[in-house]
């Protein structure tokens, strides 16, 4: 016997908006209430959207393996201008053909190659900083990580030019998904505001310069092993290529996923180590005895446990996308409750990472926490900060290595501790970000 989730406790909801004006000043604070006080499922309305809160980690994680009933839903499809059918946002068949083509590039043989270009370009950074200097580690960590992308995707080194139209790009976007939000993900292409133009605009900058790499790469017919080469040069089983576009899509995706996530991660785990100078000396201990006085390479990423100890926790108090959704094909039986067809199913990183049934004393940036191999030994849907089932992020073994190889560089070089005063504030958009930047001072080791 199945109960319908229209029937469960819910908070109160506004006759015209529902849950979405609640939910908008703050999601992070809206979902930690739903977990706390209404259970492990809880049924929502944003305006015209059907939508219920998951916290239960077996719900979450029969959502996240579930492959027919639970697609992307509208919050995903809205930024198909970015994204394109890249593997963010595409579903069902062309999703599945194109996971299969592009899981080539992330084999873990295929990552480590690039772990030389991580730690050369956070040098070139790092060539640049000065003994007490007050930096914005997030913008910091923002530049690098693209650099980074761009090289291992295009093989190219960027100009400030383009580091500036692809950053904007990308800006615009947050702020455009944040407005979509608050409008309860409803767009008018035929109805355009100020801010959707503005939108429109910067990703036809991106498309042209993005294409223009494309025809040159197909015209010169080079192979510089990077990815946006393996791209072209692949063939499904029928000997067919993708098309610039399909190109394009996943090269967009790419840049973002292998971007703006890592930066994130970075920029939580500085604010992390300078509020936690106990754990911060422990890293530096860790990175005297494997490295000594030498760089990191991708054969040193094994080695360096505590690292991506401290990557993990960081991850896990601060994750890189801080909520997911799926959207229901049809009306489905969760676990005893009735969910509709067209609902949106929505789960919170943030939420389950500081479940105390799973992370004693949750609040505490603990990276010893994951020793002994904690994270094989939790339930699924209780620590996923690249997502789960067949669609946990394709590139989790490049940014993982990516962070661990940049904390360690720079670390060995600069101390980085907080500017008294500056507030840092999370801002859940497409990915977390901290809304004011995280200034900080360095210290020159």
């Amino acid at each position: 016997m199945s109960q319908n989730i229209l029937e469960l406790p819910a908070p109160k909801a506004d006759p015209q908006f529902g849950h979405l004006l609640e939910y908008d000043r703050d999601p992070i604070g809206f979902w930690t209430l739903c977990a706390k006080e209404y259970g492990e499922i809880v049924p929502l309305n944003f305006g015209e959207m059907s939508v219920c809160f998951i916290s239960n980690p077996q719900l979450i994680e029969k959502v996240l393996h579930e492959k027919n009933t639970f697609i992307k839903g509208e919050d995903y499809q809205i930024l198909g201008d970015i994204f394109g059918k890249g593997l963010v946002t595409s579903d069902g068949d062309l999703w599945k053909h194109q996971r299969k083509l592009i899981q080539p590039l992330f084999l873990q043989e295929r990552i480590a190659n690039y772990a030389k270009i991580m730690v050369n370009y956070t040098e070139k950074m790092l060539n640049n900083w000065s003994d007490k200097e007050e930096i914005d580690v997030h913008a910091e960590m923002m530049r690098l990580t693209l650099n980074i992308a761009m090289k291992a995707i295009f093989d190219l080194d960027l100009t400030e030019a383009d580091a500036k139209t692809i950053a904007e790009a990308f800006d615009l976007a947050m702020e455009w998904y944040e407005n979509m939000r608050e409008q309860g993900f409803i767009y008018d292409p035929n109805n355009p505001t100020e801010a959707d133009l503005r939108y429109k605009k910067a990703i036809d900058r991106v498309d042209k310069a993005i294409y223009k790499i494309i025809q040159t790469r197909r015209k010169n017919k080079q192979n510089s092993g990077d990815l946006l080469s393996l791209l072209i040069d692949m063939k499904d089983e029928n000997g067919k290529k993708m098309s610039d576009r399909q190109v394009r899509d996943e090269a967009a995706t790419m840049i973002l996923a292998g971007h703006e996530t890592t930066a994130n991660t970075l920029s939580w785990t500085w604010m992390l180590l300078a509020q936690n100078p106990q754990v911060r000396a422990k890293l530096q201990q860790e990175l005297k005895e494997v490295l000594g006085n030498k760089k990191p390479t991708a054969a040193d990423y094994n080695r360096l446990n505590y690292t991506k100890m401290v990557i993990k926790e960081s991850m896990r108090l601060y994750p890189a996308v801080a909520e997911l959704s799926r959207q229901t094909t049809r009306e489905y039986n969760l676990g005893g409750y009735q969910i509709p067809a067209n609902c949106t199913v929505m789960m919170c990183q943030w939420v389950n990472h500081r479940n105390p049934d799973y992370f004693p004393d949750p609040e505490t940036f603990n990276p010893d926490r994951w020793a002994n191999d904690l994270e094989k030994k939790l339930p699924k849907g209780v620590y996923f900060p690249f997502g789960d089932g067949q669609r946990i992020c394709i590139g989790k073994g490049f940014a993982l290595m990516e962070a661990v190889l940049l904390l360690a560089t720079i670390s060995q070089k600069f101390t980085l501790n907080l500017l008294p005063e500056h507030p840092i504030l999370p801002q859940p958009s497409i990915t977390l970000r901290p809304e004011k930047g995280i200034k900080v001072i360095l210290n020159k080791r």
